[in-house]
């Protein structure tokens, strides 16, 4: 069966559907053949005996290298960020492209594709859309869309980025038109307002009063309102970063009606608790993010939503601020600080596969194809880089993560290699951890190594395709959509 390049030899292939023991034949940067005792004359060998081999992770939801409306930009340039992601056997990335206030998005998206290009992960971006005034609905969010950038990312709150309704309302309209998905950060701003006002003025100033400001009640109500206003249009939404079972099941009474809705959530909100924002001191600001992490009911309850397919991506959010550094990250205000000013957002890019494996798989929570599922196929499929990415098939890119599924490991800063000083998972153990990880069938990652060169990241441009497409359901027949409001 032809020569290759490469043969990975001797492993147990998992896709999302199967797992069979078999070598995996790849020629340049593409899986040419999958089978028994493939040819390996004049073909590298790579021996997988003993070990999983798996797509490369795809995570969907990552900040990297991410601009500040005052022009400074989050840690992780994308060359750190994508040592990272290949440390934990991600190879395909999106991450976002953040508008604000009167910006037009050309230029917006141009900086972070300059930014991207110097890389090794590949890489696609969800477009944040901030400020959706007339020429950015009518011009702008059509050209992104016809560029590659098939997705476009909301907030419901937040001071700086939150949309009202009425705008939210405009964005997906505007995306009903362009052949695009809206992502959602849903979370009710005027009722996070109202509570954090009365905590502060009651001196409930600490870090752990994050988690009161933002009870699961907010994210359900704004879950619902999220999904409702998507109908009212017909346009697919995915909600990010499910917290519990509430807003789950926000979801699961939308997918029941036949909705194009779906939902994601994060290792933060099945290994991390709200107690960890109570730790001494400033400590418990290492794990301020939003929605806060919840509680051991909260995250079983979520558990039975990935077992449902209600929650069917599992990306990790990264969004990394250095605890330890005086005057930036988390203490960009200072240690004394109210949580109201404790930047968001915690790292995961090395650690989501790592930790989905462990909790899920060796605890006997999900199966090898519920984790392809989760942490790659789906977020490929849902957002169109499937086939290329997400399974182990002739002819799709040759990303491959070589898995030691019995291996121990305590989580430490050290093994991430983010820019970040910190990892809120530090000292977890957990069972199962990559080996080798391929990328477009160049090992760049070898018992934590990474060899991989600045600047060898391509651009994933995302087509139309039928996922996506809405149902053609509307309130009443008529498409507000159609006429430019």
């Amino acid at each position: 069966m032809g020569s290759f390049d490469r043969v990975v030899r001797g492993g147990v292939v998992v896709t999302g559907s199967d797992t069979v023991r078999a070598d995996v034949g790849i020629t340049g940067e593409t899986i040419t053949a999958i089978g028994l005792d493939l040819a390996t004359d004049g073909a590298e060998v790579i021996d997988a005996g003993g070990l999983l081999v798996l797509p490369g992770g795809v995570d969907p939801h990552c900040h990297i290298e991410q601009l500040d409306p005052d022009g400074s930009s989050y840690e992780d340039s994308f060359a750190q960020a994508s040592a990272a992601c290949f440390a934990g056997g991600t190879t395909s990335v999106i991450t976002f492209a953040a508008q604000f206030k009167g910006q037009r998005l050309g230029p917006v998206l141009a900086e972070y594709h300059r930014r991207a290009a110097q890389g090794m992960v590949d890489y696609s971006f969800h477009q944040i859309i901030n400020d959706p005034f007339y020429a950015v609905v009518q011009e702008d969010i059509p050209e992104v869309v016809a560029s590659g950038v098939r997705s476009l990312k909301v907030f419901l709150t937040y001071d700086d980025v939150r949309i009202d309704d009425r705008q939210y309302l405009r964005v997906l309209a505007a995306a009903r038109r362009a052949g695009a998905i809206v992502t959602v950060h849903a979370e009710n701003y005027d009722a996070i307002g109202w509570l954090t006002e009365a905590l502060l003025k009651a001196g409930m100033t600490a870090p752990k009063y994050h988690a009161w400001a933002r009870p699961t009640v907010i994210e359900r109500e704004a879950t619902h309102r999220a999904i409702a206003l998507a109908e009212l249009v017909d346009q697919p939404i995915q909600i990010f970063h499910v917290s519990g079972p509430e807003p789950a099941h926000e979801i699961a009474a939308a997918q029941d009606r036949g909705l194009k809705v779906w939902g994601e959530t994060c290792p933060q909100y099945l290994v991390l608790d709200a107690a960890d924002m109570d730790r001494p001191g400033f400590e418990g600001a290492k794990f301020v993010c939003s929605p806060a992490p919840r509680g051991q009911a909260e995250s079983d309850g979520l558990w039975q939503a990935i077992r449902a397919g209600t929650i069917d991506i599992i990306s990790s959010d990264h969004s990394g601020h250095s605890f330890y550094k005086e005057g930036i990250g988390k203490q960009r205000n200072g240690t004394d600080a109210p949580f109201t000013r404790i930047p968001n957002g915690v790292p995961g890019l090395a650690a989501r596969m790592p930790i989905i494996f462990s909790e899920g798989v060796s605890k006997g929570r999900i199966d090898l194809q519920t984790f392809v599922r989760l942490t790659s196929l789906n977020a490929a499929k849902l957002f169109g880089l499937y086939p290329r990415k997400g399974t182990i098939a002739p002819g799709a890119d040759a990303d491959l993560v070589l898995w030691d599924p019995t291996r121990k490991v305590t989580i430490t800063n050290n093994l991430m290699q983010h820019a970040i000083d910190y990892t809120p998972y530090e000292g977890l153990e957990v069972t199962g951890w990559p080996q080798i990880t391929i990328a477009r069938g160049r090992v760049v990652m070898q018992d934590g190594v990474v060899t991989a060169e600045p600047g060898s990241a391509k651009f994933l441009a995302r087509g139309p395709y039928d996922l996506i497409r809405p149902r053609g359901v509307l309130p009443n027949g008529f498409d507000a959509s159609a006429i430019m409001i």
